[in-house]
Parts: C-alpha cells; structure tokens; sequence
C-alpha cells in the first residue's frame, strides 16, 4: 500500500505599509535591507523558488522550486507586496502552483488564506465572511483557479468560521493535533476521546457544522512540526526526510499521510539554508518506491474521510489557552524579554472593537444613502484593493450605487469602504502575538486604526480618536518612556498620518533635489504642476509652485500652493496651503520673488510665515525614504570633504603604520581608526565600480589584514552583491560573448576569496540557466574545432567550479 508524505509552509508577514502611503517606507533595523520584507525575501521567499541539492562534494546538481513539490499558502497582502517589488519571485510561486497541479492528479498545492491575518473566532460574523471572501477572491485573481483549502491564521477556529467556509466552497483546512476534541466512524456511535494531542494525524477527518454543512480537516504531526521549527530537524535534509518516513508505521491498513506544518519562514529566514535542507529531504523521499510526496487536495480526492472529528473551539496552534493570546495576558510571550507583561492586550482589543462598532455605525449611516447593499459593497471591494484602477471602481459603482454618483459621492463611498478595509487591518494577529505595545507589529495595527480615525473625521463631526484613546489609554507599556496606548499613539501614528498638504509639502521640498515632471506620482497619490518657478542667490534656492494632489485610494483631491526656502545645507523653511485663488497667489509670488532676488532671506522667511500662518514645513515633515535621500545628497559635499582630509592623512602616515606592524607593536587608535575608515570607503568605492579593479581590491584587502582592521562585512558584502547581480545579468543578456564571462568570473574570483561570505544565489541560478540551455550548443562547436568556443567553455567551467557548480566531465 503507497503511503504519503505532505509538507506545509504557512508563508506570511504582516502587512508593514504606512496605511497612509500604501507602501513600506525604510527600516533602519533591516539593513542592510530597506525593509523587513525585502530581508525575509532574499533569506526565505526567494531561495525556496531556487534552492540547491548538492552532490556529496558539496557542488551544485539541481535548482529545484521547493514550492512545487509542499503545500503552502503565502498571505495576500505579502503577495500583494512580492508583485509590486520582486515579480520574478512572485511569478515563480505561481508557476509552482500550476507545476504542482501537473503532479498531484490536477490538485494545484496553494492554499488561500483568510485576508490579513485576523484571528477568526474573535470576529464579528460580518468580518469572519468578508475575510472568506476577500481571502478567496485574491487567491483566484492570483492563482487563476479555485481554492480548495484555506490556512486559517494561527489556525485558530470555531465552528462558524468553518460553516463559512464551507458556505464558500472551501474543502479543507489544516489544524493542530491539540485542537481536536473525539473521533469516531462515521455514522459511528461510540466517541473516542483524542484530547492532548491523541489524534492519528495520518488521515482525514470530516467536521459535521451546525448548518449541515461538512468540511474535511486535517490535524498536522505535532511532535515533527515541532522539531522542524525549534529542534534542529534541518540541520540536515537527511535528518528531516528519516524523521517523515520514520513516522510511518506498518501496523496502519489506510494509507497512511504523513504531514506536518510550520511557518514558511522556518526554510531559510529562521533556519539558514533550511530551504536546502527542504529540497534534499522532498528528493530523499521520492527516491522511496513505496512512499510519494502529495499535496492535501489529492489526497482528500483519492481516500475522502472515514471518520468525523469534533474539534476545540476557539483553539490555535500557538497559544495553549486557545485564543487568549490575542485578547489578555496569558503568559504567551516570544520569552525575549522575561519580567515584561502583556496586560496591554486585553484594553488594545477593547478600544478596537469599540472603535470598530463606532464604524460599523458611520458606515451604515452614510453608505446606505448611496449604496444598494453596503455590506456586500464591502465584499467587493476587494476588486478594487487588488487593482486600484479607474476601472475597477467604475465596475464596483455600477454593481452598487443606488444612482449615478458625482465626484464628492464617489470619494465618499471610497472613503467609507477605505475605513472598512483599515477596521479589518487593525486586527492583524501580529498586533498581540509578540511583549510589548510599542513593537512594530502593534504600532501598525494601532496605525491602521488611526487612519480610520482620519476617514471617518473626513465624513463626520464625532471625535472618535478622543474616545479610542481614552480606552487605549489604559494599554500600559513595559517601556516608561512610552507609557501607554495614548503616548504610543502620540509618538508613532500621529506623525505617520498624511494628508493632501502633507503630499504638498512632500513634494515642495522634495523638488528642491528631485526634477518632477508635469504629471507624476508619490506613493498613491497623483501630482499634476500647474505652475512652478526656481530662482537661486549663492547657496540658497526659492521654490514657488502650485499643484492639484489625488489620492489614487480614494480620488480626494485639492489644489496647493507652496514656498519653500532652502539655505544650501539642511536648513529649508516652507509653506503648504490650499490654494487661494489665483489673486492671492500671483501675490505672494511676486512678494517672494522680490524678497529673495534682493537676498533678504529672515524677510522671505516672514513672508512665508505671513502667507502660510500655521502651515509650515521643513526638512523633517518629507517622508522617510526621500528624507534619508536628500539628507544623504545635503552632506556630500562635506563628506567628501571628510574623506579627503582622512585620505590625505592615511596617505601621509601608512609608512609609519607600517612600521608599527612591523614591530608587532599595536597602531595608536587614532591611526587604527583612520586606517578603518579609509579603507572601508575605499573598498566600498572599488566595489561598486563598473568594472571593479582588482588589483586594487587586493591592495586593500592586504592592508586591512596588515592593519588588523574590522572590515565592514554586512556593508561590503551587500554592495559586492549587487555588482556581481549586475556583471551576471550582463552576461545573462550576452551568454556567448567571452568579455562578459570573464569579467563574471574575476569578480566571483574575488567574493570567494573576501573574508566575508557572498550570497551568490542570484549569479548560481544564472549560471544552472546557462549551463542546460547555451551551454550544450557551444561544447558541441568546441569539440568541432571552433577555437574561440573551445575558450568560452574552459573559462565557463572554470566560473562553474568557482560558484560551486557541478559540470558535466565531457
């Protein structure tokens, strides 16, 4: 009897976006990744679309999609964010999907998932369907197909979350072992009681709902997840596949599926080269006659449930309380910071849901006047996330609205289905999971809150923030400079809310070093210039301008007019309003113009503030990523400046430093610091050349060994990265032309030799590409005499054996 083995990655970051710029702005704690996103991407999301079976010299034989061959569901908004910022990864977790429909009898291996993350039994009914709904309308969008299975996040469940599912179409899902209460037969009598993980996890099971709807579910392998994720198990492929095939036993008469699940995460981002260990073990596998891999859906299709299984409600696979975790401090922690408490959650989630009736309220109210059916107005809505586009909102609309909107209704019923969307975003799990209030993770849920708070003051007088923060208040920190909700709130979502003068000054003082264009974009808003003028006096710039802002969200827009005065360093005094008249601006245009020509810049500076009152703006007020930019472009000059001085004395005294060493006596820290400093520029520079000159790479790498200096590894290596990104790509384009090869082969030379290991992934894959589609053709021609091909193929397999390739010996 065949027996059958399925792994499942629940792939999933929370969304990290500013709620009011749809986009994740700079994370200083990532780097040297921009972002957290980017960083778990390059560890984890990318190398399981490519990973490495080696041979047993430790060269590469095979790239594999380790998608193809596991179950996985990845959560729609981190698809969202793969195919706005690495489509080429995204593109190939849905090749994966319809590669593994291929293998498994037409049973495609992606799961859905409820849309961001929320913990099901906590919500409202309203919400637990429109999470269905949206979860399911973006997989089919994506995917192309229908979902049969979807990830329940923290697979946390009750019984009317799988009613819903079922009422949608949903097969399967997959729950922990603990979260199984008895079995039986079906149609049986007698109850068997499987509390404390006793479930058989090795077949599936039928759930009867209270509608007389039925779902299959299936309780994963407790003790393997777990060793998966927190014991080791993938220091190994080897380890991970006996493990699997150990758990099979002969005294079964089914066949028998053995499974397990665990974060996404845990192959490559939590487990270094854990997606290597994946791919060994799925080959180790199938290399049994007896034993194949299949996915959930073909397997329910081919051995349907013979027994039913009641299950713990209101019970998840990371909390042993069931769902407290997400709503009071049960001693459920991340265990980094012993003596903290997470007495915050329980008021967090009280001043959510009251804010969340008040919206319920707000949306009932107003929507109902222009819409058929606001609440599946809400479920669509969806269309229009997934696509922003004039089109979409245009279907939506005529689904809908109970007449022909004008523009002021259009952004109304927008801004209320915008608040909608931000009162499901606010209950991302992640809000609760981890010690204290002022994490990331929670400031974004509590963020997504404010920008509700912000929608719903646009179309109302009430004053929900006082109310939401009087509760919130009560949140106590573990930190005493943040206090509590309140401060917290203060400190990190206040500043982050964005309005159209926000854009407006964003782009008045960002004009200053950035050259826009008469149509352009920030984020998701769009900026047309109506008129814009520069004049300069020495160091200093005047920038006057007026332009019309639109939310591409929820098409709100104004007309802005702007001064900005900026003195050459980081000093820039502006003002934003909205526009006047044409009067009034032709004024101040011209009190400006004349003020500065005349280079009176403290009398600029109060015709500004007389202009613009209250609303003025400096360097601080531009978003973060464009901030870190001109800051960098503000100190170049003095930098360089820097530098020089550090050059010059680094050039004067090596030949005593060298003397020094000489001696074996220690360089006095003065001269340890210069040489560090000088050094590091000078790789970096060296590193990020065009064509990087080796010689004097070497150079440096010998003086930062002689001078025992600490090499900026994580920098260096990241920047040597790219360069070797750039030369592979190049030679990606022109495969057959010896410059691009050789030049390939010197800078891969020079990262195997560096102190520091190079993530060579990216230059491996196109190599593997090569070697099984140009590479046959130009040996064959080498072999034939071709002289100049024949050098192609030594240098080629020279390359290989330097990126640890396997080559064929012929």
């Amino acid at each position: 009897m065949t027996k059958y083995i399925c792994i499942h990655g629940h792939f999933y970051q929370p969304p990290r976006e500013n709620p009011w710029l749809e986009d994740i702005e700079l994370q200083d704690s990532a780097y040297p990744y921009h972002d957290w996103n980017e960083r778990i991407t390059a560890e984890c999301y990318a190398p399981n679309t490519a990973s490495r079976i080696l041979d047993g010299f430790g060269n590469i034989i095979k790239i594999p999609n380790n998608y193809a061959k596991i179950s996985f569901n990845f959560g729609p908004t981190l698809l969202a964010w793969l195919e706005q910022k690495t489509p080429a990864v995204y593109e190939s977790i849905l090749l994966a999907d319809r590669i593994s429909q291929q293998q498994f009898s037409g049973h495609g291996s992606a799961l859905a998932q409820c849309y961001n993350h929320l913990i099901m039994p906590l919500a409202n009914t309203r919400d637990k369907y429109t999470q269905v709904v949206w979860g399911i309308r973006d997989f089919e969008n994506r995917f192309q197909r229908q979902p049969e299975g979807m990830w329940l996040p923290e697979t946390a469940v009750d019984l009317e979350t799988l009613d819903i599912l079922a009422a949608a179409g949903i097969k399967f899902t997959i729950l922990a072992p603990r979260q199984a209460k008895r079995v039986r037969l079906l149609n049986g009598e007698e109850w068997e009681e499987v509390s404390g993980e006793r479930i058989d996890p090795t077949r599936a099971y039928l759930q009867r709902l209270p509608s007389g709807r039925e779902i299959a579910l299936f309780f994963y392998d407790g003790p393997i997840s777990r060793a998966v994720a927190f014991e080791g198990l993938l220091a190994k492929g080897e380890y991970l596949a006996e493990r699997l095939l150990s758990a099979l036993s002969p005294e079964r008469d089914w066949p028998q599926l053995i499974h397990i699940a665990t974060d996404g995460e845990t192959f490559g981002h939590h487990h270094r080269h854990g997606e290597m260990a994946l791919s060994y073990a799925l080959e180790y596998i199938e290399a049994f006659d007896n034993v194949r891999l299949i996915n959930y859906g073909e397997y329910l299709e081919k051995y349907p449930p013979v027994m039913e299984v009641e299950i713990f409600e209101n019970s998840s696979w990371s909390c042993i309380h069931g769902v407290e975790r997400w709503k009071r401090d049960c001693g459920c922690n991340s265990g980094l910071k012993p003596g903290w408490h997470q007495g915050w959650r329980q008021p967090l989630r009280e001043a959510l849901d009251w804010l969340r009736d008040h919206l319920i309220n707000l949306f009932e109210e107003k929507a109902s006047v222009l819409l058929k059916d606001p609440w599946a107005a809400r479920n669509d809505y969806l269309e229009v996330i997934f696509s922003r586009s004039p089109e979409s909102v245009q279907s939506l609309l005529e689904h809908h609205a109970l007449k022909v909107l004008d523009q002021s209704e259009i952004t109304e019923v927008l801004r209320l289905l915008e608040i909608q969307r931000c009162a499901q975003l606010m209950y991302t799990s992640c809000g609760w999971f981890f010690d204290e209030l002022s994490g990331i993770e929670t400031v974004q849920v509590i963020q997504y809150a404010g920008r509700a708070i912000q929608l719903a003051q646009e179309l109302s007088a009430d004053d929900l923030e006082e109310g939401f923060l009087t509760r919130l208040e009560l949140a106590k920190s573990n930190i005493a400079e943040h206090a509590d909700g309140r401060c917290i709130y203060q400190k990190f979502v206040k500043p982050a809310a964005v309005g159209l003068l926000d854009v407006g000054a964003h782009y008045a003082i960002s004009s200053l070093f950035e050259d826009y264009g008469e149509q352009d974009r920030i984020f998701y808003y769009d900026i047309h210039r109506r008129d814009y003028r520069r004049a300069e006096a020495g160091k200093a710039t005047l920038v006057i301008g007026r332009i019309e802002v639109s939310s591409g969200i929820t098409l709100h827009s104004g007309d802005i007019s702007f001064a900005v005065l900026h003195f050459g360093d980081h000093n820039i005094c502006g003002g934003v309003r909205f526009f006047q008249g044409q009067k009034a601006y032709s004024l101040m245009t011209r009190e400006m113009t004349k003020t500065f020509a005349g280079a009176d810049f403290p009398e600029t500076i109060r015709r500004i503030d007389r202009h613009f009152g209250a609303s003025t703006y400096s360097l601080r007020h531009l978003f973060r990523d464009e901030q870190r930019k001109v800051l960098q472009q503000i100190v170049a000059s003095s930098l360089r400046e820097i530098q020089g001085t550090y050059q010059q004395v680094y050039k004067y005294h090596v030949p005593l430093m060298r003397f020094f060493t000489e001696l074996r006596a220690p360089l006095p820290k003065g001269y340890l610091a210069t040489a560090e400093l000088v050094i590091n520029w000078n790789l970096r520079q060296a590193l990020e050349a065009e064509v990087p000159d080796m010689e004097i790479i070497g150079g440096l790498l010998n003086d930062a060994r002689v001078f025992d200096v600490q090499i900026e590894a994580a920098t260096l290596e990241y920047v040597l990265r790219q360069t070797v990104q750039r030369l592979a790509a190049a030679f990606r384009h022109h495969p057959t032309e010896l410059d691009y090869l050789t030049r390939l082969e010197a800078i891969v030379e020079l990262a195997i030799c560096l102190p520091f290991e190079v993530n060579l992934w990216t230059v491996q894959n196109t190599y593997y590409e090569i070697l099984h589609t140009i590479f046959p053709t130009v040996l064959w021609r080498a072999t034939r005499g071709e002289e100049a091909d024949h050098i192609w193929v030594d240098h080629f397999k020279s390359l290989g054996k330097k990126l640890g390739m396997a080559i064929p010996s012929s």
